[in-house]
C-alpha cells in the first residue's frame, strides 16, 4: 500500500462557509486557522514528510480590499501558529508585489526551523503559477539542468497527494510542476468544517491508488 510523503492542501470554501453561517465573506478566513494547525499535527503524527498549504494567489488579490486584507492577515496568523510547532517552514510567493505581507519576508529565502524541526511545511502566499514558471522558457534555452531547477518554487518537492476541500474539482494554479503526478482527492465540505476523518479518508483512498508515476 502507498503512503504520501508530500501532501498538498487546497483549503477552499471559507467564503461560502461564512455566508452559510450568516457572516460576511471575509469573516470565513479566520475560521480556517484552527483546521490548518489540526491538519499539521495529523501529518506529524502519521509521518508525512512534507506539507504544502495554498494560502492565497496573485489572482485572489483582485477581490475586494476587505477580503484581501482578511486572507492576508489569516496567512500571517497561520505562520505564527506554525512557529510554535516543530517544523521547517518555507514561504513561497511573489515578494516583489505590494500584496505580499512584509511580516513573512524572513521565511522566503530558505527554510526556517521552528522548535526541533521535522516536517517540511511550504506556505504559498501571493503565489501565481505564471509567476512560478515565468523564467522557464529562457532558462531552458541556456541550461540542460532540467525544468525543476528553474522554478521559483524549486525548493518544493514533487507532490504525491493533493486534498481539496470545498467540492471544487480543479487545481486553481496549485504548483503545476510539482503536481504532475499527484493524485487528487476532493472533500465536499467547506474548509472551516474540517474534521480528522477527512484526512484519514484521503489517506485510505490514496492507499488504493495505483501509483506508477507514468511507468
Amino acid at each position: 500500500m502507498s503512503f504520501p510523503q508530500h501532501i498538498g492542501v487546497i483549503p477552499d470554501g471559507n467564503r461560502r462557509w461564512a455566508e452559510k453561517n450568516g457572516l460576511n465573506k471575509e469573516d470565513g478566513y479566520i475560521y480556517g486557522l484552527a483546521p490548518s494547525l489540526q491538519l499539521l499535527k495529523l501529518c506529524q503524527k502519521t509521518g508525512v514528510e512534507e506539507l504544502t498549504y495554498y494560502g492565497f494567489t496573485m489572482d485572489n488579490t483582485k477581490r475586494k480590499n476587505v477580503q484581501t486584507q482578511a486572507f492576508t492577515k489569516a496567512c500571517v496568523e497561520a505562520v505564527k501558529m506554525i512557529a510554535e510547532e516543530d517544523a521547517d517552514l518555507l514561504v513561497v510567493g511573489n515578494t516583489e508585489s505590494p500584496k505580499f505581507p512584509q511580516e513573512l519576508l524572513p521565511y522566503t529565502e530558505k527554510r526556517t526551523t521552528f522548535g526541533s524541526g521535522g516536517i517540511k511545511v511550504n506556505f504559498l502566499v501571493n503565489y501565481g503559477w505564471h509567476w512560478d514558471l515565468s523564467n522557464l522558457e529562457e532558462n531552458e534555452k541556456q541550461s540542460k539542468k532540467g525544468i525543476i531547477s528553474t522554478l521559483k518554487s524549486k525548493q518544493i518537492s514533487r507532490i504525491d497527494l493533493i486534498i481539496r476541500w470545498g467540492s471544487r474539482r480543479r487545481l486553481s494554479g496549485f504548483l503545476p510542476a510539482q503536481s504532475v503526478y499527484a493524485d487528487f482527492y476532493v472533500v465536499d465540505k467547506y474548509w472551516p468544517d474540517f474534521a480528522p476523518e477527512d484526512f484519514y479518508k484521503a489517506l485510505e483512498w490514496y492507499k488504493q491508488q495505483d501509483i506508477t508515476l507514468g511507468g
